[in-house]
C-alpha cells in the first residue's frame, strides 16, 4: 500500500503536467494560466477563512474547557483542500474543491472514518497476536530471556512477582570525582 502510494505521488506532477496540456490545447494557454491562477487565489482565500475560522474554534474551545464543537474533522479537511487548490494543477484542484464544498465532506468523512475503523481493527489484530502468551504459556513467567531461574517459584529473588520483572544479581562500586 506504501509502495502504491509513493508511486501515485511520483506520477501526479506527470499528470498534472498533462492535463495542463490537454486543457491549453482546448481553451487556449492563456485561458488556462487564468484558471490556475484563479485557483490559486481561491486556495488562498480558502486557507485564510479555514485558519481564522479554525484558530477562533481552538481558541473558544482553550477557554472554555471545553472540545471544540464541530469536531476537528472538518477544519482539518478544509484546510487540507485549500492547500490543495493552492498547488497548481487541475487534478489536485478537483480534490480540493471536493474537499471544501460542504456537501461533499459528509461522504468523505464517512470514508475517512470507515478506513480509521478498519485500519484500527487491523492494528488491534496485530498487537493482539504479537503480545498474546503462546498456548500453554502463562503471562509472567518466562520472558524474552528464556523461562526464569527455579521456574518463577519458591523463595528466590525471582519470586517477588511476575509484575517485577527479571532480577539480575550483581553490585557496583561508586568513582569518585577525582578518578578512584
Amino acid at each position: 500500500m506504501a509502495l502504491l502510494v509513493l508511486l501515485a505521488l511520483m506520477a501526479l506532477p506527470f499528470v498534472e503536467v498533462w492535463l495542463m496540456i490537454v486543457v491549453g490545447g482546448w481553451i487556449g494557454v492563456p485561458w488556462t494560466i487564468a484558471a490556475l491562477v484563479s485557483l490559486t487565489v481561491l486556495g488562498g482565500g480558502v486557507l485564510r477563512r479555514a485558519g481564522t475560522k479554525a484558530f477562533r474554534d481552538a481558541d473558544e474551545a482553550m477557554r472554555s474547557g471545553e472540545p471544540p464543537r464541530g469536531g476537528l474533522l472538518d477544519p482539518l479537511m478544509v484546510m487540507v483542500g485549500g492547500l490543495l487548490l493552492v498547488v497548481p494543477g487541475f487534478l489536485t484542484a478537483l480534490l480540493g474543491v471536493l474537499m471544501v464544498l460542504p456537501f461533499t465532506r459528509p461522504a468523505l468523512r464517512w470514508a475517512f472514518s470507515g478506513w480509521t475503523r478498519r485500519r484500527m481493527s487491523r492494528m488491534q489484530e496485530r498487537m493482539d497476536r504479537r503480545f498474546t502468551p503462546p498456548e500453554g504459556g502463562v503471562p509472567g513467567q518466562g520472558g524474552p530471556f528464556g523461562p526464569r531461574p527455579g521456574g518463577g517459584s519458591g523463595g528466590g529473588a525471582d519470586s517477588a512477582g511476575p509484575s517485577r520483572g527479571r532480577v539480575i544479581q550483581g553490585h557496583f562500586e561508586p568513582v569518585d570525582d577525582d578518578g578512584r
